[in-house]
This record gives structure tokens, sequence and C-alpha cells, in this order.
């Protein structure tokens, strides 16, 4: 999957609150659990997702897609990384003479990059599939979604989901293939 190069665009302006938004929801929950998964409590990681979202908004004019130097995940990856390792910095001063090594020792442990860009891709699937479950759900009943997500996200069965939302076996089927139809669409908007 690739980040919508018309979103990339569009984050260029500034004044562009729409297009802001629309990156922050998908990019925001993605560096934070980046940094969550470096070890960093819930306030640090909102700290450096704040920093790398700035730092995004200051370099983005500087970016230019090149499919062969790498991705836009592959070029915030290494912004999230350098803001990272600035504060693992500011962490180390701050620890000096505290004795406080066991903390810094789970800040710096480094995964291999391929680890991380893979962690990456599955965040950003994750977020874009949210999103798009976001966007949607409220186009159904609610039997009509229950019956996709305890299917498909919860991984019960089909009999004991029908059971539960009395509904028959041929009806949680149609309304998860419904609702599944609509989410690929509006995954493929969101993509575009």
């Amino acid at each position: 999957q690739k980040t919508r190069s018309s979103l990339l665009v569009r984050i260029r302006d500034a004044r562009d609150d729409e297009a802001w938004c629309e990156f922050v929801d998908v990019y925001a929950p993605l560096v934070y659990r980046f940094a969550r998964r470096r070890g960093l409590q819930n306030a640090d990681a909102a700290d450096v997702t704040q920093d790398v979202l700035q730092t995004v908004a200051r370099t983005i004019n500087g970016f230019e897609y090149d499919p062969e130097r790498g991705s836009f995940r592959g070029w915030l990856l290494s912004v999230a990384r350098s803001r990272l390792c600035d504060f693992i910095a500011g962490q180390r001063r701050q620890a000096q003479g505290s004795g406080d090594t066991r903390t810094l020792g789970v800040l710096e442990q480094q995964p291999s990059g391929d680890d991380e860009e893979n962690f990456l891709e599955c965040e950003f699937r994750k977020c874009v599939f949210e999103r798009a479950a976001e966007r949607v759900r409220n186009e159904f009943e609610d039997s009509t979604w229950q019956a996709f997500w305890q299917t498909n996200v919860e991984g019960k069965g089909i009999k004991q989901v029908a059971e539960s939302l009395g509904m028959t076996v041929r009806a949680v089927y149609a309304a998860r293939n419904r609702v599944l139809a609509r989410l690929k669409a509006e995954v493929e908007q969101l993509e575009q």
C-alpha cells in the first residue's frame, strides 16, 4: 500500500486544515505506536509524536517522492527515528548521575530496520482500516455492522453470531459481505 500522493501535495499548504486533519488522523497513531513500541511511556510517546508531526510540517516541502529512494512512510520512519534519538539524548542528559539506566536501556533497543518498516506497514494498514470503519459505520444498521464486526474482527463463528443477533446464517453472510464491500471501497478511496 502507498500513501496517497494527493494528500502529500495538499499538506504542503499549511493552511489546508482538512488535509492536515486527515494526515494527523492516519499518521499520528502510527508514530505514537512506533514510539510506544520502542518503550516510551504514554506522555513521552505523545511528545515524540508531536515533534514528528511538527518536523513533517516544517520539512514536507523538501520531500520529493522517488520510488528509487523509498516511500513516504520510509521517510516518516526516518523522521520518527531521528526525533526518538533526540528524545533519548535529552533523557540521557537528564538521567546522568541518577542511575536510571534501565529506562535508557529500553529506549535504546534498536530493532532492525526491516522490523520497523514491517511494523510501520502493519500499523499503517490498521490506521487506514480504523479510519475507513469510522467513516462507514453509521451507514449500516447496528445488527448489520455487528454481524460483520463479530465475524471478521472478533473471529466469532457465523452460526454463533446469527443466534446472538437473531439473524439467519444467510443474513449474516449478506450483512458481512455488504460491509466488506463498502469498507474495501472506502479503503481504496483513502489510498487514492
